[in-house]
């Protein structure tokens, strides 16, 4: 594949691009600033990039310290989004019922009765879910970007992290089952 399209007088460098020396395969010299990332899962703690350019992890301490961190941000994160689901069940103000009939065995009607809640938009509880959402949004996109790093550690922390978060925050959530639902 060739770059020859690009521009390169917009990337650093420091060195001419005649003497700049890369370990990179030929024809895709991005700069010497520039680092180039795995695209294949590895295990690897040595030049491992998290989040931010001076944040390299270069360690086993170091990939120890960033798997715990990591582990703890996606457990955060699963509880996080049990603490929206409860906030929002406490701050709903207006409830209508709305029933309608459905059929049921052998030709008989059934009665089904659906809840509708809804909250105010200018109120204290909508603020508060709105910057809750605004974090977790925030959060899940670091978590997708460590993901991404390729690197097996900071993959295994994320997953163990999700499922451990679940473990702990979601065995009390309610779980309403729609029979008429097909989709399961």
């Amino acid at each position: 594949m060739s770059h020859d399209h690009m521009n390169n007088s917009m990337l650093p460098t420091t060195h001419p691009p005649e003497h700049h020396h890369s370990t990179a395969a030929p024809g895709h010299d991005h700069g010497s600033d520039m680092m180039m990332m795995a695209m294949t899962f590895h295990f690897s703690y040595e030049n491992v990039p998290l989040l931010f350019s001076g944040l390299i992890i270069n360690t086993p301490g170091e990939m120890a310290g960033a798997f715990v961190a990591v582990f703890f941000l996606a457990m955060f994160y699963e509880g996080l989004k049990i603490a929206r689901e409860c906030l929002l069940r406490k701050s709903q103000v207006s409830i209508r019922y709305n029933s309608m009939p459905v059929p049921g065995p052998n030709g008989t009607i059934l009665m089904e009765t659906h809840k509708t809640v809804g909250q105010q938009m200018l109120s204290f509880p909508h603020l508060l879910q709105t910057v809750l959402h605004i974090i977790q949004v925030v959060v899940s996109y670091f978590l997708m970007l460590i993901f991404m790093t390729y690197n097996g550690y900071l993959c295994i922390a994320v997953a163990a992290g999700a499922g451990t978060g679940y473990f702990f925050f979601s065995w009390k959530k309610a779980v309403v089952v729609d029979i008429t639902e097909h989709c399961h």
